[in-house]
């Protein structure tokens, strides 16, 4: 699965998505890009899933009908450690995710 890493997610987190394609958006060249115009980018770029952790995205974006998936991380903090705390259940939500689907993450998931 092709994962776009949003611009406020530490991009060192790609390494703990095994058996996953993960980019960053500014490495993708996605940066300065916000929401809508984001999801466009990512979606012409073929990615799979966007993954954030801003907390309104989903409330901020209509993504029903889209081919992309939102998934949202609510860890304690955005610090990487914190959201290493979540990789397990970012994978098992990989598994069964699909385009136009909000999952949201947090640490009782």
């Amino acid at each position: 699965m092709r994962i776009l890493l949003d611009e406020c997610v530490d991009h060192r987190l790609r390494n703990h998505l095994t058996g996953h394609e993960c980019q960053g958006a500014r490495y993708a060249g996605f940066s300065g890009l916000e929401n809508d115009d984001l999801l466009n980018a990512a979606e012409a770029a073929k990615f799979d899933v966007l993954l954030t952790v801003d907390r309104g995205f989903e409330y901020q974006q209509n993504v029903a009908g889209r081919q992309i998936a939102i998934l949202i991380l609510s860890g304690r903090s955005i610090r990487r450690e914190d959201l290493l705390l979540l990789v397990p259940n970012v994978l098992v939500a990989l598994q069964s995710i699909q385009p136009g689907q909000v999952v949201r993450l947090g640490p009782s998931s």
